[in-house]
């Protein structure tokens, strides 16, 4: 009582996490002093709850496995604001388990802050995500299907390190797939690379330009909440299902396949997922700096460099406007919660995903001669689309389920979310008409 009572928790807590709380002293006390909100335990060791605790309300997971912690998370967390999570350690853990706990916590951390990441994304765009969903989907014309291939994969980002790897990418283009983050495509096409799927998750106006230079048809792999110009209507399309209820019910009721990757905040981490999912051989990053080669932030040519020249005069020369870009990018912080997921990743498939590029943040970890296989199948199939109403139908998917008990609850908090953020009892009337006006946008 005494220890919960000196972290000074705040009343509006909906949830903890307790990191290796070992035979679980601290959970009676929460629980009587905090009714309504969820815990949940992390354990090194599976040590039994205690037996005056509601064990029905805890969620418990045994594991320092990084894939099972972020799964696990990732469940239990789905309908919790995450400001209102707060993480309590538990020192005689600490000094026992030492390293294994300070991985344990910093699995969570991470979680929580590129969660939070995410959900700051969501409230500044989320109107603009449902708009640019049906609108393309109004526009699907081919969807693209897969299967997985034993072809090795390299996926491009569009950090300066890319240069450097261009040789040995354009000598390997027709024994590799190549899956091109689309700030990497003006790069890759000005060496005389064509990738195999450009992917694109952006929902900003912005990520637009990075696919003006699409001079033919190209396979995309997408998140129709993504911004894509009017060009690529007639591309063939993976669809890229982020697992929320409100875009698996329609994928679902409209009978649209897709591929499941979870929101991850950048596209060459969903890139990743992707490649994961397509191929069962070594998948190589590049390009995926999360650092900078002093106020060089991206790889050359890039999309916005006309930007900077068109607007550059005597008073605000070229290398200034860069410095600027250089500390707004150093200041934002998300690069450092997203390298620290691509480690993650490379020490978990440390005979599968592999880092090339010397000045990339990660240390080049194969040498080049590993990259050599012959191409040997295809791994992509074009259907064509008859449908022509799928925006309307779609809209109404969302407004008949709202209405569905089985499903209401989880529809309505995801779209509200979405189109109403930072609001709270929005009726399902409201609701219904904002479906249709981004729907009719």
């Amino acid at each position: 009582m005494r220890y919960v009572d000196s972290l000074n928790l705040k009343d509006n807590i909906e949830c903890f996490i307790l990191i290796e709380p070992g035979l679980g002293y601290i959970i009676p006390v929460l629980q009587e002093k905090f009714l309504t909100s969820k815990i949940i335990t992390l354990h090194i060791e599976d040590f039994p709850l205690p037996e005056n605790c509601i064990q029905s309300k805890i969620k418990k997971l045994v594991s320092i496995d990084t894939i099972e912690i972020q799964k696990f998370l990732e469940t239990h967390l789905i309908d919790i604001n995450i400001e209102n999570i707060h993480i309590i350690e538990w020192r005689p853990s600490i000094n026992y388990y030492k390293e294994q706990y300070v991985k344990l916590l910093s699995q969570v951390v991470g979680f929580i802050k590129r969660t939070d990441a995410g959900n700051r994304t969501t409230a500044a765009f989320g109107k603009r995500w449902v708009r640019n969903f049906f609108k393309n989907l109004n526009n699907l014309e081919q969807l693209l299907l897969y299967r997985e291939t034993p072809l090795p994969v390299i996926i491009t980002g569009s950090g300066p390190s890319l240069e450097e790897v261009m040789p040995i990418i354009k000598n390997v283009q027709d024994s590799h797939i190549i899956i091109a983050a689309s700030s990497s495509l003006i790069a890759l096409q000005a060496n005389g690379i064509t990738a195999d799927i450009v992917i694109a998750t952006d929902g900003g106006n912005w990520a637009l330009h990075h696919l003006y230079s699409c001079k033919t048809s190209l396979p995309l792999a997408v998140n129709l909440c993504a911004a894509l110009p009017s060009q690529c209507v007639s591309f063939p399309k993976l669809l890229i299902n982020d697992g929320s209820y409100w875009q698996s019910v329609i994928f679902h009721k409209l009978a649209l396949p897709s591929v499941i990757i979870p929101q991850r905040g950048t596209v060459t981490a969903t890139a990743l997922e992707l490649a994961l999912q397509l191929n069962s051989s070594n998948i190589y990053l590049t390009g995926m700096d999360f650092s900078f080669n002093d106020i060089k932030t991206h790889v050359k040519p890039y999309t916005f460099d006309n930007l900077f020249f068109g607007k550059a005069n005597r008073t605000k020369p070229v290398y200034s406007e860069l410095f600027l870009r250089f500390l707004s990018l150093k200041d934002g912080g998300s690069m450092n919660i997203y390298s620290t997921w691509f480690k993650e990743q490379l020490s978990l498939w440390q005979k599968r995903i592999f880092s090339i590029g010397e000045h990339s943040i990660f240390e080049t970890s194969i040498p080049q001669k590993q990259l050599l296989q012959k191409k040997q199948n295809e791994f992509l199939k074009v259907s064509n689309i008859e449908n022509n109403s799928l925006k309307l139908e779609g809209a109404n998917v969302l407004i008949n389920t709202i209405k569905d008990d089985n499903y209401a609850a989880n529809i309505k908090q995801e779209l509200i979310e979405l189109l109403f953020p930072n609001q709270k009892n929005i009726t399902n009337n409201e609701l219904e008409t904002a479906i249709l006006e981004v729907c009719n946008d």
